[in-house]
């Protein structure tokens, strides 16, 4: 499939289920109710893990044997779900990176719940430090298909932040996040589950064939299935499905 037919879908889905949005909105509506919303991650949004692989004879041995990981995106990026970063996704990402390739990792984030890859564009990006790092990890896309933002729009926007944090970090490397698995939700009724699922598979299809042909975007394929306990809401993963999750991502990206 290409883009056209995965928009094609995308419209035709649209009008399919317009005669059913009041009762959609109505449900999205008690859905948000009955799961709630979980708050950030609290603490530092910055740190250094695997401080012990970088002791080295000099300042320069210690600082070659170390790099810089930036953390952008949304609810996931903020740790929601977790009680610190640290063992929300950037830290659990910066944890993992470091036992994968022999060096302590300096880590931050900047998140927001919430925001989309546009939004990221002009809220989070501004943020980002004058700094060069050595990797990005975005943790977006659950927002694209909560917002039913469409292929074409995903992917342009995408592409756009791609060349932003590239032309400011010319050597990262950037990992991207699996778009959401929506069918895996244990709390999401149909049929919001249905659309929200396909969406997200439309998603998944798209950025897997966008970002292929980039050598240094990295993506992580939405999983078939996860532990009981992956999530801390049904929505956002516990501390356990960060660590889980981010072993998985680094294993499989870095493999």
């Amino acid at each position: 499939m290409n883009l056209v037919i995965w928009q094609t879908i995308y419209i035709l889905g649209g009008i399919a289920i317009l005669p059913f949005a009041p009762f959609l909105y109505l449900q999205s509506k008690y859905v948000r109710r009955k799961i709630g919303r979980l708050p950030d991650a609290e603490g530092a949004t910055r740190g250094t893990t695997g401080v012990e692989n970088a002791i080295g004879n000099t300042a320069a041995d210690a600082e070659r044997k170390s790099v810089k990981l930036l953390v952008l995106g949304e609810s996931t990026a903020a740790g929601v779900g977790a009680r610190t970063h640290e063992t929300a996704l950037a830290g659990q990402v910066a944890k993992f990176l470091s036992r994968r390739i022999g060096k302590s990792v300096e880590w931050q984030v900047i998140g927001k719940s919430g925001i989309t890859v546009a939004e990221t564009i002009a809220e989070l990006v501004p943020k980002i430090p004058a700094e060069n790092f050595d990797y990005i990890l975005l943790a977006l896309c659950g927002n694209e298909v909560l917002k039913l933002r469409s292929p074409r729009t995903f992917r342009r926007d995408m592409l756009k932040l791609f060349d932003i944090l590239l032309a400011a970090n010319p050597q990262a490397t950037v990992f991207v996040t699996n778009a959401p698995a929506v069918r895996l939700s244990p709390v999401l009724p149909h049929p919001i589950k249905f659309i929200l699922g396909h969406l997200s598979a439309l998603h998944d299809k798209n950025i897997r064939q966008f970002s292929a042909p980039l050598p240094q975007i990295l993506y992580f394929p939405q999983p078939n299935e996860v532990v009981e306990d992956f999530f801390a809401d049904g929505i956002h993963p516990s501390e356990k499905g960060y660590t889980l999750w981010s072993e998985k991502m680094i294993e499989t990206l870095l493999k």
